[in-house]
């Protein structure tokens, strides 16, 4: 049987599986975790608790460099995070819908063996 959480995700799955699957709207809302990530190196890198990181990066790298590769990682994280969990939802659905068609078998099944016999 399915709980009520199930049925929901269902319902609200399929009301919106079809928006989730442009890419814009992917990046629009995956891009925040990506920034994070990119926020996350700066402040790793500006505050020197690895001084020998930091002395390499600011010897060999331009912070224009430094910049887009922060740029280019966050978009990356914000496609691959939000494509994942469209994945996810979209397995979790197929998983339910099946549990769903298995359960209306059996007892459609076991509805004919009582009135068959």
């Amino acid at each position: 049987m399915l709980s009520t959480e199930d049925e929901k995700f269902i319902v609200y799955w399929e009301a919106c599986r079809n928006n989730k699957t442009r890419i814009f709207r992917q990046f629009v809302i995956g891009l925040a975790i990506g920034l994070a990530i990119g926020v996350a190196v700066i402040v790793s890198t500006l505050s020197g608790w690895y001084k020998r990181a930091t002395m390499i990066a600011n010897a060999q790298f331009s912070p224009v460099i430094m910049l887009i590769a922060i740029a280019a990682i966050s978009l990356f994280c914000a496609f691959f995070y939000k494509r994942y969990r469209w994945e996810m939802n979209e397995q979790h659905y197929q998983e339910l819908l099946a549990k769903r068609k298995k359960q209306e078998n059996n007892s459609q099944a076991a509805e004919f063996t009582r009135n068959g016999s």
